[in-house]
């Protein structure tokens, strides 16, 4: 049997202070195929519209590198299709750090979330009819994990780091997700230990190093001074036990754990 190709992926973690240090996670849906139930930052799989090269006329802070620019779209639109906030411009007042779309906005074009993520409408298409620029110069990358050979499904997955726009509000898309909520990482990380909520193990260490920050405008300077470490699990046997091991340049809390219990 063939190992399973790889998947590129996204996701992203919108942080606010309110006052405190938040970050919105959503609850997979329970019959979605992977993380099923699971607390997770907004996120999923890349499209083929992602890549569209005409993409370069309606992103601020547009990546040279034609990987990277289509992952950071990938996670605006991911966020989008889950929550409904929009990492976006208006077209007429865009540039780098410029405000992003008011709640007005937002809602408007937040009518075609169901179509966009069910490919039924290019989120392209979405974003230019509605005279918009994404703001990818919002998002600074985050961390780099690839899930660990031997798994039935593989992913090589971006994660990145926004300020949330002040006037927009999260609702979860009732499909992929089922909940979307605002939590601060302390309050997150205690329900995964309590049994109140799952965390798989990736998102667990990255909450557990958003944590580490007082507020988001921190959490975003910490990132941007961090070097991105790719994550690779490895799973390892020691004892009869089976071990997951991952790289400690990568800067976790945790080099080793038992894979048992733990969701790579």
């Amino acid at each position: 049997m063939s190992a399973p190709s790889m998947v590129a992926a996204a996701t992203i973690l919108l942080v606010r202070d309110a006052p405190e240090l938040e970050v919105l996670m959503v609850e997979r849906h329970h019959q979605i195929d992977f993380a099923s139930g699971a607390l997770v930052f907004p996120g999923g799989k890349a499209s083929k519209g992602d890549s569209d090269p005409r993409w370069i006329d309606h992103c601020d802070g547009h990546d040279p590198d034609p990987v990277q620019c289509a992952l950071k779209i990938c996670a605006v639109r991911e966020a989008f299709e889950e929550s409904g906030v929009l990492l976006a411009r208006p077209a007429g007042a865009r540039g780098v750090g410029a405000p992003f779309i008011a709640a007005a906005q937002t809602e408007e074009i937040g009518k075609l979330r169901a179509a966009i993520d069910k490919g039924e409408h290019p989120f392209l298409d979405a974003i230019t009819a509605h005279g918009l620029v994404l703001a990818l110069d919002a998002l600074t990358p985050f961390a780099h994990w690839v899930t660990p050979l031997g798994m039935p499904k593989r992913f090589d997955t971006w994660f990145y780091i926004a300020e949330t726009p002040p006037e927009q509000a999260a609702a979860c898309d009732g499909r992929e997700a089922v909940d979307a909520c605002w939590i601060r990482p302390e309050d997150a990380l205690a329900a995964a230990r309590e049994k109140r909520r799952t965390i798989i193990f990736p998102t667990r260490l990255n909450v557990e190093m958003l944590a580490e920050s007082k507020g988001a405008h921190a959490a975003i300077e910490a990132s941007r001074a961090r070097r991105v470490v790719t994550v690779e699990p490895k799973i390892v046997v020691e004892n009869g036990e089976q071990i997951l091991t991952i790289p400690a340049e990568a800067g976790y809390s945790v080099t080793r754990e038992p894979l048992e219990g733990n969701r790579p």
